[in-house]
């Protein structure tokens, strides 16, 4: 038991050194734009299209959003989000 106890204070110094934790939902230097991404609408979605709006949106994370799936309501100002139809074709690009 006192060894236990004698872990106490290294462990309190120890988390005391930790970085102070990361905000949810943003990642520094990303901050998705959806503005002129109609132009990816109507095309196929896949990795190629996933990767293109990703980088013109300026998104760190990118979110899939196919038919009859529910998403979570979390707001992320680095998220983009890809809706597609039922032939796989981007209908919808928003951000969040």
């Amino acid at each position: 038991m006192r060894k236990a106890l004698g872990l106490v204070p290294i462990l309190l110094c120890a988390c005391s050194a930790l970085p102070a934790d990361p905000v949810h939902g943003v990642t520094p230097g990303h901050k998705c734009d959806a503005e002129g991404m109609s132009r990816f609408v109507g095309k196929t979605g896949n990795r190629a299209t996933g990767n293109a709006i990703k980088r013109a949106s300026h998104a760190a994370v990118l979110r899939w959003a196919p038919p009859g799936v529910m998403l979570t309501m979390d707001y992320r100002e680095d998220r983009v989000t890809i809706y597609l139809g039922p032939d796989k074709k981007v209908t919808q690009i928003k951000c969040g």
